[in-house]
């Protein structure tokens, strides 16, 4: 940890340091949702933070164990539509549990996958940056998933490491995601492997154990639920606090294509939330217990945030003030404090009024000369950062990891 890190941490303020206990439950905060409002309807009921991949995490643990995962990568490489077979030359367990994992759920409904599709199109520029920027702000004041990122290969190289989760995101976000020449089935699946070596590999890193809390195993099914609410649930919430016109059809479908994804990603049905209402109760549940403030969350903040204005700044001439203040706008003054964000006073009232009258504009519902010039940067920056990242996933692929963040 940079000294940088460590002073913006120390300044972030006392009651800062109070809510980073966050995340150790205590007996008030128990497990309580119940299964009736998943995607199953019943279950057992089980605490999802002392569940993990009964299928996927022995066989992982086992292909590293026998040293074949460079091979399988480089097999996996070409890898890349919903419709192509697997190599066959993959070792024969591998390739059993990958063609299991790949079929969609007998639910999937795919009049509400292609409406998804639409609706993904329709409302891209919110939805990216909610998911990418938005996302990335939440991710890092999990404690949980902040430090399994950090100690693990990808916290090394933050930008490959935003590139390739970006890979899965703006695949959901195709308009082809789910037909047979869209690829988000061959990246949900890639990702579970991924979870699965971490799992196993987090276990021996020194780092990780030091700073987990006493968490035996890393991202637990309920570790995958809170990341799965920082995406569409957070998406759905913030775009109705803007007003943006969605109907019935179009918010059940985007619901639908996510709980399809968190099946694929290996999530238990019995936690895949049903409705939105049921998901809303899920996310006030578990956010709340998960999140919090980390040196390792702080420091990966400054990264993401520097990549933000480093990208838009040549073009466009975007600072990283302007970027603080968009980061605490999406996700609110109590993350941005979590992740030790600056305030910036002359930026964050700017973007406060300027988003939501482009958002009218954009919904057709006030005339351009309402909508300030600043509104317009925000957008082209968002625009330039998502490209940059679509770009960078097109040079590079989700990949299963050997070892952990070098020391």
């Amino acid at each position: 940890m940079n000294e940088f890190s460590r002073r913006k941490v120390l300044a972030s303020g006392g009651a800062l340091g109070a809510l980073g206990a966050l995340g150790m439950a205590s007996p008030a905060m128990a497990w309580t949702w119940s299964p009736s409002g998943s995607i199953a309807g019943t279950g057992a009921g089980a605490d999802p933070s002392w569940v993990w991949d009964q299928e996927a995490d022995p066989l992982l643990a086992s292909l590293l164990d026998r040293d074949d995962v460079p091979e399988v990568n480089r097999l996996l490489w070409d890898w890349t539509r919903n419709d192509q077979e697997l190599p066959r030359e993959l070792p024969q367990d591998l390739r059993a549990f990958m063609e299991r994992a790949r079929q969609l759920p007998p639910w999937a409904d795919q009049r509400k996958l292609e409406l998804a599709a639409e609706f993904n199109k329709s409302r891209g520029i919110y939805l990216n940056l909610l998911n990418g920027v938005g996302g990335g702000m939440l991710s890092t004041a999990i404690p949980k998933e902040a430090r399994a990122v950090y100690y693990s290969k990808g916290g090394a190289d933050m930008e490959d490491r935003v590139a390739k989760t970006s890979i899965l995101g703006f695949a959901v976000g195709d308009p082809n995601a789910y037909r047979p020449d869209g690829s988000v089935v061959v990246e949900a699946v890639k990702t579970r492997l991924v979870h699965a070596a971490v799992r196993h590999l987090l276990q021996q890193s020194p780092g990780w154990k030091q700073t987990s809390g006493g968490q035996r195993i890393p991202i637990s099914q309920e570790d995958m639920l809170v990341t799965w609410h920082t995406l569409p649930t957070f998406a759905m919430r913030r775009m109705l606090d803007w007003g943006v016109p969605i109907t019935r059809a179009e918010s059940d479908a985007y619901l639908h294509v996510w709980q399809v994804t968190a099946y694929l990603l290996g999530i238990r049905e019995e936690y895949i939330p049903a409705t939105w209402n049921a998901a809303y109760a899920q996310s006030d549940q578990v956010l709340g217990r998960k999140m919090g403030t980390t040196p390792e969350g702080v420091e990966l903040t400054d990264v993401l945030l520097g990549q933000l204005a480093e990208q838009t700044s040549p073009p466009l001439g975007v600072t990283r003030p302007l970027c603080n203040a968009l980061a605490r706008y999406l996700v609110g003054d109590q993350v941005a404090d979590w992740d030790a964000i600056p305030r910036e006073p002359v930026w964050e009232p700017l973007i406060s009024e300027a988003w939501p009258l482009l958002v009218k504009f954009r919904e057709n519902l006030v005339p351009l000369p309402a909508v300030p010039e600043v509104a317009w940067t925000i957008d082209e920056a968002a625009r330039q950062y998502i490209l940059f990242y679509l770009t960078k996933g097109k040079e590079t692929k989700i990949d299963i990891p050997t070892i952990n963040r070098p020391r």
